[in-house]
């Protein structure tokens, strides 16, 4: 389980042997090598302000739990399942329900053409809109399929639900994002 990843890199599990053989250099190439996704995956179940926050409190907790980590799954459904309970735990404390999805802007259209200028930003705010219809649910699987590209089993790890569950979140994301798009 300590063979390098296709690019040479370490695989997680090797760098998480190094790290509990007191390699701190393992964690930081960990936090390095998933925070980004982490960090998308925050934003889009809602965290505004505070998305550093929660993939530090990710890291912290996954960290500090390593010992019940179960390799069975990988380190990143387990760390987006850590992400994602805390994103639960803030709305609940905050008695406020996640809203805001965060679309990077990379995704959108770039051009010094006021008109693309125009229609990405109402893109954007239409898809914000959109998410914001959605279930927790099927806004985490939506999330997780399309800007990151997991396979449904995947999924399934993250959101606590079976694969086929999972499948049917997708699809009713997708067909109520294209109603509300279309409307």
């Amino acid at each position: 389980m300590t063979e390098p990843t296709r690019d040479g890199e370490p695989s997680d599990a090797a760098l998480i042997a190094r790290w509990r053989g007191g390699d701190e250099r393992a964690a930081t190439i960990l936090v390095e090598r998933h925070a980004p996704a982490v960090s998308r995956f925050v934003a889009s179940m809602g965290e505004r302000g505070e998305v550093e926050e929660v993939v530090q409190d990710t890291f912290v907790r996954a960290f500090g739990s390593l010992d019940r980590f179960r390799e069975a799954s990988s380190l990143r459904t387990w760390l987006f399942s850590i992400a994602r309970n805390l994103c639960r735990d803030r709305a609940r404390a905050n008695r406020r329900a996640p809203t805001v999805v965060a679309i990077d802007e990379t995704h959108l259209l770039s051009s010094s053409d006021p008109l693309s200028a125009a229609v990405a930003t109402e893109t954007e705010s239409r898809l914000r809109a959109a998410m914001e219809r959605l279930t927790e649910t099927q806004r985490a699987v939506f999330t997780l399929r399309v800007a990151e590209g997991w396979s449904y089993r995947e999924i399934a790890d993250v959101v606590e639900t079976t694969e086929g569950a999972a499948r049917v979140h997708y699809h009713n994301a997708v067909r109520l994002v294209k109603e509300y798009l279309d409307e």
